[in-house]
């Protein structure tokens, strides 16, 4: 008998094996699934006595969650929101600085008094007297001399500051020069186009580059100043204008006075028509105030060579 009941429990043993029914469904109340196939990944949940439940994984960083009743694939719970800090203490408000007291107006100084007005010099003297030569105010700046050991004063040497007269007397020469100089003015020009030839600057104009044309001078006594302002009625003034000639010669056809055309006198009668090549003609001009605004000029062309 006893060997009977070991073999009923080693034969239920070996049905309970595993490999054993595998072509069968274990139900779940033989502690089976009740299936053929389970999902990938799944995680089974029993059930009592039916058919199991699965419960899938979810998304990324799930976790099993019990509600009490079953699991569930959650997210992880958030953890409780620690308590708020308590709100610092406002600062109290510094103290405004005190404006400071206003410093009292200065005073006024006081108003200096008008200087008095100088007294009014006394007038010259009308003559002075200088050993015995009494010499008087008068119209024209009179020059001194030493004659003899005695202060002399001139009559016939007048200037007015920038003029020197020399009046002379009808038994005596205004001057006597032993020796003079006249300003030249040398320029490398060529002769063309109008030429203003200004009194006050020389009395000789030398042009040394060839005449490239004929050529207009004008006499003036310089720029915005007439010669008919500076020279009075029956006055003269020679100047000469050296102009060099190359292998074409041209003349001097145009004279003026003060920018209006004057005809000259010309030495000989006859007024030249050409200049000399290769050479340096030498023109010569005398004019003469006949009046207001009228002049006579006389003109003269000599060739050196």
């Amino acid at each position: 008998m006893a060997g009977d009941a070991t073999m009923t429990i080693n034969r239920n043993l070996a049905e309970l094996a595993p490999g054993a029914n595998t072509s069968g469904v274990l139900a779940p109340t033989n502690g089976g699934t009740g299936l053929t196939t389970l999902t990938a990944n799944n995680v089974l949940l029993g059930n009592g006595t039916s058919s199991v439940q699965f419960v899938a994984p979810g998304t990324t960083g799930n976790v099993l969650t019990s509600n009490g009743t079953t699991w569930v694939s959650a997210s992880t719970p958030t953890g409780p929101t620690g308590p708020t800090g308590a709100t610092g203490a406002t600062g109290a408000t510094g103290a405004t600085s005190a404006t400071g007291v206003t410093g009292a107006t200065g005073l006024t100084g006081l108003t200096g008094q008008t200087g008095a007005t100088g007294a009014t010099g006394a007038s010259g003297p009308s003559s002075i007297t200088v050993g015995t030569t009494t010499i008087t105010s008068g119209t024209s700046t009179r020059l001194l001399y030493d004659n003899a050991a005695v202060v002399g004063e001139t009559s016939g040497i007048t200037t007015n500051g920038t003029t020197l007269t020399l009046a002379g007397t009808t038994a005596a020469l205004a001057s006597v020069l032993t020796n003079a100089a006249e300003v030249t003015t040398i320029s490398a020009t060529a002769a063309t186009g109008t030429i203003n030839y200004d009194i006050t600057t020389q009395s000789v104009l030398y042009y040394t580059s060839n005449a490239a044309a004929n050529w207009t001078v004008n006499f003036r006594a310089s720029s915005g100043i007439s010669l008919n302002t500076v020279m009075a009625t029956g006055q003269s003034l020679t100047v000469a204008f050296l102009v060099t000639q190359g292998a074409s010669a041209f003349y001097n056809n145009v004279v003026q006075v003060d920018s209006t055309p004057v005809t000259p006198k010309y030495q000989g009668g006859t007024a030249w028509t050409a200049g000399n090549a290769s050479s340096i003609d030498i023109y010569t001009y005398t004019i003469v105030k006949t009046g207001n605004a009228a002049f006579t000029v006389f003109a003269s062309q000599t060739q050196f060579k």
